[in-house]
């Protein structure tokens, strides 16, 4: 795993101690002096962490971290703060800025590496969701990032698996207000309670009697449900070594007995934003892609989506050996409709248009509206004369049954003309199926229109 570290202390001995350390586990490392240094570098250079050094003249850590924190462009970086400061408030306080891990001088080698390690897989998660939500969403990432805080108002639902009455009793009062805390004595149904349940953090004890934490913190990383869930541990004194493979193991956080509150509702905090913040980064590449394939308008799919679903269901067909046919049909004199009643009422047709069309095939035909009042239907497993009769049905439940459009829900009569093709046998391509359907269509149309045309094979 390499990245690009960033090592920031006015002190030249203790930077060359970090880069030493990091260099040693293939990091690429940057090093700045000051606080306006560290702000300019992470504004002008991809910075995949950020080590920075709380006691600096001119401008401390807090207020560094606290505007990488503010800033769009730079929010997303993991900072940890390391200093000498031992005090719960001083690491409160660094939690509170924006800070995503504080640790204490003189720093372990082991828990600074896995530190890193881990907020380094942390970040190359969301600068890939970060990438995937700006490149195929037509809006700015600063827009998505300036959510954040909205996202983040909701109650967090908090399981605590501890099988110490005391122990969890005391938390559970730490928490009281701060979360919907649910509290689990036994680790498996622990397990099954976070899988079935929408939980944004779950703390795990380290003194379990019965069952090894860390096995649960793996089985909790290895379910789909709960892969992206917070794991924060609540260790004992001494329990380093247990700490490291956690954080190996993938655990975001830890604490070490006795708790301070205010250390755990921060570390909380911090865990539960950065989890609703990746969640919506998600939320909004899905619903990209959704947007992706489907019309706006009528909720068919539109024709990026036939373009590629059709050769794959095509290809399908052919080696399997089974039928399969493809329906374009077209809504009859529809500028007439746009032009007599106005462009919102034409709206209204072609959304009940596909709604019928919807209602009229089988949940393994795809429906797609090809563009304007144009409307393909593909059906596997279906000849010729089965789409045909389809067809037909279709063509006489527009027909029959007026469209009821507009604010007055005036009944307009509408008809459409359909074409269709079914796949030949032999040296048959999607295209050469798609211009049979369109010249079938346009026989239609010149028949008349308000019918089926099927093409010969």
């Amino acid at each position: 795993m390499t990245a690009r570290i960033l090592v920031v202390d006015d002190v030249p001995a203790n930077v060359k101690l970090l880069e030493v350390r990091l260099l040693a586990e293939y990091f690429e490392v940057v090093t700045a002096f000051s606080g306006a240094d560290a702000l300019e570098t992470c504004e002008n250079t991809k910075i995949d962490v950020v080590l920075l050094d709380v006691m600096m003249p001119d401008m401390d850590g807090f207020e560094v971290c606290r505007r990488l924190k503010s800033d769009p462009a730079t929010q997303h970086i993991p900072v940890v703060m390391i200093t000498a400061l031992d005090q719960a408030s001083d690491r409160v306080r660094g939690l509170e800025v924006g800070a995503d891990d504080f640790l204490t001088k003189p720093v372990n080698d082991l828990q600074l590496m896995t530190r890193v390690k881990s907020l380094v897989r942390l970040k190359t998660l969301t600068d890939e969701l970060r990438l995937r939500a700006s490149t195929t969403r037509n809006i700015g990432i600063e827009e998505l990032l300036s959510r954040r805080d909205a996202v983040i108002e909701a109650m967090p639902q908090v399981l605590l698996v501890d099988d110490r009455p005391s122990s969890s009793e005391r938390i559970a009062r730490m928490l009281r207000g701060r979360c919907n805390l649910s509290q689990a004595a036994d680790a498996q149904a622990a397990f099954f309670q976070a899988a079935e349940g929408d939980f944004d953090c779950v703390i795990v004890s380290t003194g379990l009697a019965d069952y090894d934490p860390l096995r649960l913190c793996s089985q909790l990383r290895t379910l789909d449900r709960t892969r992206f869930v917070p794991i924060m541990l609540l260790a004992g004194e001494g329990e380093d070594e247990r700490l490291v493979r956690g954080l190996d193991l993938g655990v975001n956080d830890y604490l070490v007995r006795p708790i301070d509150q205010q250390e755990l509702i921060a570390r909380l905090g911090t865990q539960v934003k950065r989890k609703r913040y990746n969640d919506h980064l998600r939320a909004s590449v899905a619903q990209t892609i959704e947007m992706a394939v489907t019309d706006g308008l009528t909720g068919l799919h539109n024709r990026r989506y036939l373009d590629s679903h059709l050769a794959t269901l095509f290809d399908r067909a052919r080696s399997r050996r089974r039928p399969l046919s493809l329906m374009i049909a077209d809504i009859d004199r529809f500028k007439l409709i746009n032009d007599t009643h106005g462009h919102d009422v034409g709206d209204d047709v072609l959304r009940e248009f596909a709604s019928r069309l919807r209602k009229n095939v089988r949940g393994i035909d795809l429906a797609c509206r090809l563009g304007g009042e144009e409307f393909v239907v593909v059906m596997p497993d279906t000849d010729a004369e089965i789409a045909q009769k389809v067809g037909e049905r279709i063509r006489l439940q527009i027909e029959q049954t007026p469209f009821a459009a507009g604010p007055d829900g005036a009944a307009i009569t509408v008809t459409v003309s359909v074409g269709i093709a079914a796949m030949a046998h032999g040296a048959d391509t999607v295209e050469a199926m798609v211009k049979r359907a369109d010249i079938a269509l346009y026989q239609a149309k010149n028949g008349g229109r308000n019918r089926v045309v099927a093409a010969a094979a």
